[in-house]
């Protein structure tokens, strides 16, 4: 077979899933989520590469606030000023997994030695067919990466938002918000933040604040997850900041 039949071989295959890429609904980016296999890690590789080129451009304070995890964190465009006056460090992947940050943790959080860590992960998981019972068990690898590296620095999870986009999921949103809260009741250096009750109303039914994709949330979002996690900051800034902090402890 020569060359030029297999290249229009290649662009028909192209075309094809890309039809049926536009058919479901789904972006390229959220097809890549839905396949079977996890996606490589190493996609990311240029963006750890950004992050560590800013770094060296003007280094982070050390104990900041590190918020760290997918586009929900990476588009929070005014977090600077919606935290101020406590310092923040973003550094969300767009499109991400939890297995990505835990991948990268050695670049992506030991280094930044923060006051307390903010994480926002598993969206991304769900819509690529990870259950419940695995974006768990990966949340529990990325905190003992943190007990190993950093002690018992503290990690506020808000919880999985429920979106336009993504409605049918509520139910396993809901069993993984559930499961989270759960394991930061035995964990004194986890806290669960629900932000989900702020961004509905009395009904249940979501409120306006989502882009014309239905999943990322403009400016209004953001506003009621201010809203519910900077109250958090303020208590934990008022503690002294050790990084990184001696042991974690349990609760009974």
């Amino acid at each position: 077979m020569g060359r030029r039949m297999i290249g229009r071989i290649v662009a028909a295959l192209g075309v094809g899933v890309a039809i049926l890429t536009s058919a479901s609904g789904l972006s390229a980016q959220e097809a890549d989520w839905s396949s079977a296999a996890a996606p490589d890690p190493e996609r990311f590789a240029p963006a750890i590469a950004r992050f560590a080129q800013a770094d060296q451009a003007r280094p982070p304070a050390p104990c900041g606030f590190l918020f760290v995890g997918s586009s929900s964190i990476r588009f929070w465009k005014s977090l600077p000023q919606d935290m101020a006056p406590y310092r923040v460090v973003n550094r969300g992947l767009a499109g991400s997994r939890i297995t990505d940050v835990d991948y990268y943790f050695d670049r992506l959080v030991t280094p930044y030695r923060p006051r307390a860590i903010v994480f926002y992960g598993g969206e991304n998981d769900l819509w690529g067919g990870v259950s419940a019972t695995a974006l768990v068990g990966d949340f529990q690898r990325f905190l003992a990466l943190k007990t190993k590296a950093l002690g018992a620095t503290p990690v506020y999870f808000i919880s999985l938002k429920p979106s336009l986009k993504r409605l049918g999921q509520r139910a396993v949103q809901a069993e993984v918000n559930r499961r989270i809260s759960d394991l930061a009741a035995t964990r004194g250096d986890l806290t669960y933040v629900d932000v989900v009750p702020a961004m509905t109303d009395a009904d249940g039914a979501l409120k306006d604040v989502f882009r014309k994709d239905g999943l990322h949330m403009r400016p209004e979002g953001y506003a009621i997850w201010t809203s519910v996690v900077k109250p958090d900051l303020a208590r934990e800034a008022g503690d002294a900041c050790v990084a990184p902090r001696a042991a974690v402890t349990t609760r009974s």
